[in-house]
């Protein structure tokens, strides 16, 4: 069994990839979902972290720590953080924002590794469909300090358009430079289901109306 597979059957698993009827972020109807926030055992949040160490390792791009968008991506950025030291033997900094800024104690934004100007980081996010979140994610971050986020980490690439005709991580890629790693493409998702499967067939046709070559 091959890493993509395994992956999409931890998901299916843990019932964080479902299938139905949902509305995106951008306001697309589609027939699947990702939902990280179904993530509920100590053994899922150290498997996931294993999965995304293990991508950050061979994508081979160096930062000085990693961030986590609120709130979804502060599990995700924090198992990312502890599988790299525990598996791999790295010790990363990570950090992730508050929602609203803390206007008593230390105050801030930022919780955790604190960003200085010059800094490379690396965000670890669930799923990107259109980039809405990772713009407002760059936003939060250009008044914390001036950093360069170097790439994106994500559970699924959907493979959709973003803005215009380009795929939403192309857009990421050539607006702001950062390269995107998926653990697993929705390519990868389709081809795991049995052949014939109606729900990789709802999958494939809503692929072919918002997704790109």
């Amino acid at each position: 069994m091959s890493d993509t597979v395994r992956f999409v059957e931890f998901m299916m698993d843990a019932g964080v990839l479902t299938f139905g009827d949902f509305v995106t972020k951008s306001g697309r109807r589609t027939p699947y979902f990702i939902n990280t926030g179904n993530y509920k055992t100590g053994a899922q949040i150290s498997r996931l972290g294993d999965f995304y160490a293990d991508a950050i390792v061979e994508s081979g791009v160096a930062f000085d720590a990693l961030y986590g968008p609120a709130y979804k991506g502060i599990p995700l950025v924090a198992a990312a953080a502890s599988s790299l030291y525990r598996k791999h033997g790295r010790d990363v900094p990570y950090c992730f924002n508050r929602k609203e800024a803390k206007d008593h104690g230390e105050g801030g934004l930022i919780v955790g590794y604190q960003p200085k100007d010059g800094d490379t980081l690396v965000i670890v996010e669930d799923v990107v469909t259109a980039g809405t979140a990772v713009r407002e994610t760059l936003a939060l971050l250009e008044k914390v300090a001036e950093v360069r986020i170097a790439a994106l980490f994500v559970s699924v690439d959907r493979m959709e358009r973003g803005r215009g005709q380009l795929s939403a991580l192309e857009e990421l890629r050539q607006e702001h430079g950062i390269q995107v790693f998926p653990i697993v493409t929705v390519r990868d998702i389709i081809a795991a289901l049995p052949a014939g499967d109606p729900r990789a067939e709802r999958m494939a046709r809503y692929l072919a109306e918002y997704g790109v070559p």
